[in-house]
């Protein structure tokens, strides 16, 4: 029995090398020249020798039908033969690609006036001449009129002190005092702690019959100069100048228990009126003034110079809250009045047998209306003249005036 040639069972042939299963080497739509076997591939049979070679089809004799594309001519249409005659522009010649191995690229060498090297500075620019400016035609010539005919201006005035240097500040917890009369007082006060006294010769010569040696403390020869850079120029010393602590205020409770009315002053901000406040109720025989602890000027030399020695001898207390501190007035048995235009004319007499505590505001704001509720009634003073209003100082002046008359 002859045996089967090898291959798949069922007796196939067996398929050429290198072909997949079920593939043929026509292609679709090929013609029969253009197979594998017709021109001799070597994919078709391996023991077929290659055929010659057929020349390519002419444009004649390729099927009609060809693709023409869109805006231009048939892809196979017969191109117009180059005119001789015309000179032909040269193609433009590539640079040679650049061999990386052989280093970096050079750099262009710069301009020395363009770019300083690493480490030079650079050179300076010159700089433009600056156009002339267009010349200007004179104005014209016009008569001098009442508005253009002036006085000649003032000379400036050569008797005016130079503006000095600003006086150094005292230290903190410390005031400078000047004039003979705070000063002598501060001296006097033994709650008071000086630490410098500087006097000139008169000076020293009029203390020295004010307030008797010894003194808590030596004082230094000065001229009026030295005292003009330590207290400023426009101070009036009168040759005298004190550093000294600030005091303590004492206690409200401690304070009670002196005798004779009690001033309160609701914002009054001025130094000067403080301390001639403080003035009057020393007069007058006032326990104590108290004024509020904010927006209040601090102890300074103005205001003891104002008070002309009151400030060492008449308590001055500040209240946080000033309406708590006529709360705490009218608990220890004081008849709280406050002072204002539009009250009724004060009389010292039905007041002999009552102790006051009177509440004097700022010119021109006068009390706050808290201020004012709290008090126990509202009074003014009798003035006859067309004035409406006195300064505060003035006003306590004459308020503690009436306060103290017995009839």
């Amino acid at each position: 029995m002859p045996s089967k040639p090898p291959g798949r069972p069922g007796g196939s042939p067996p398929r050429a090398a290198g072909r997949p299963a079920g593939r043929s080497d026509a292609r679709p739509g090929a013609r029969p020249d253009q197979r594998p076997d017709a021109r001799g591939d070597k994919r078709g049979d391996p023991d077929a020798k290659p055929g010659p070679k057929r020349p390519a089809a002419r444009a004649a004799d390729r099927p009609t039908g060809s693709f023409t594309p869109r805006g231009g001519p048939a892809r196979d249409a017969p191109r117009p033969a180059p005119d001789d005659a015309a000179p032909r522009a040269p193609k433009p010649t590539r640079a040679a690609p650049r061999d990386r191995k052989a280093g970096p690229r050079p750099s262009r060498p710069r301009d020395p006036a363009e770019a300083p090297r690493l480490g030079q500075p650079r050179p300076p620019r010159p700089d433009p001449a600056p156009a002339a400016p267009p010349p200007t035609p004179p104005p014209p010539a016009r008569e001098p009129t009442a508005a253009t005919l002036r006085a000649p201006a003032a000379p400036p005035r050569t008797d005016a002190p130079p503006a000095g240097p600003r006086p150094p500040a005292a230290p903190r917890g410390s005031v400078w005092l000047h004039g003979l009369h705070p000063v002598a007082a501060a001296l006097a006060n033994p709650n008071r702690r000086p630490r410098r006294l500087l006097l000139t010769e008169e000076a020293e010569a009029t203390l020295r019959e004010r307030f008797p040696q010894p003194w808590p403390l030596a004082a230094e020869r000065a001229d009026r100069a030295k005292l003009d850079g330590l207290l400023g120029r426009d101070t009036v010393h009168q040759g005298a100048g004190l550093l000294a602590d600030l005091l303590s205020p004492p206690a409200l409770s401690a304070v009670l228990e002196r005798p004779g009315p009690v001033l309160v002053l609701d914002q009054v901000t001025d130094p000067r009126n403080i301390g001639a406040v403080l003035r009057s109720a020393a007069a007058f025989g006032a326990a104590a003034v108290i004024m509020q602890d904010r927006n209040t000027p601090e102890e300074t030399g103005v205001l003891a110079k104002a008070a002309s020695g009151a400030l060492e001898t008449m308590p001055l207390l500040r209240a946080v809250n000033l309406s708590r501190t006529l709360v705490a007035l009218k608990a220890a048995g004081l008849w709280v009045i406050g002072l204002d235009a539009a009250g009724e004319a004060l009389r010292g007499v039905p007041l002999a047998e009552r102790r006051v505590a009177l509440v004097l505001g700022a010119e021109g704001a006068g009390l706050r209306r808290l201020t004012r509720d709290t008090c126990d009634e509202m009074a003014g003073l009798a003035m006859p003249g067309t004035m409406e209003s006195l300064n505060v100082s003035a006003a306590a002046a004459i308020a503690l005036y009436e306060l103290t008359r017995k009839a």
